[in-house]
């Protein structure tokens, strides 16, 4: 599956590492081998990092919008980090999403929430320290399940159940 047009988020947090990871060399040349044309990349109140690499493809940088609807809708492939209000616009418009999460946060419930995706068979996650590896392997993107549309509320249960507002 070509990955023509790639979309990366961070939401209106800061996550220099999946920056930094996604605009290095590797990660890069495993983009062009899936055949990426287009990388736009969200960077919320992180640092636009300078990309030393001269990719083939076309590589955009921004900090916030009203909304990254468009660029999810053009995307063949989300990458996110696993904040839950990311995720859910990424499923809600039926695009594929692969979550990453970010080791450093204390208390960290996105690891909870990105194993719960891939269980569903909803998206693939993977951390920052795998995510090149992850990508340069026989990842079948077309395997993700399409999110069930209408279901905001079982999303905002399971989101409860794992900050544990709510008991499973």
């Amino acid at each position: 599956m070509a990955l023509t047009n790639v979309f990366v988020t961070v939401g209106t947090t800061k996550f220099d590492g999946l920056i930094f990871e996604i605009t290095r060399e590797p990660f890069l040349k495993a983009l062009e081998a899936k055949n990426c044309k287009s990388l736009i990349i969200q960077v919320g109140k992180g640092v636009i990092p300078a990309v030393e690499y001269q990719s083939k493809m076309k590589i955009e940088f921004y900090r916030f919008k009203d909304s990254i609807e468009d660029d999810i809708k053009k995307s063949d492939l989300t990458i996110s980090h696993a904040g839950a209000g990311s995720c859910l616009n990424v499923l809600q418009a039926g695009k594929r999403l692969l979550v990453v999460v970010n080791e450093r946060l204390m208390d960290n419930h996105q690891i909870e929430l990105a194993e719960r995706l891939a269980l569903e068979k909803y998206s693939f996650f993977t951390t920052l320290s795998l995510l090149t590896d992850f990508l340069e392997g026989d990842v079948n993107f077309d395997e993700i399940e399409p999110y069930p549309l209408g279901q905001t509320g079982k999303f905002v249960e399971f989101i409860d159940s794992v900050m544990g507002f709510v008991d499973s």
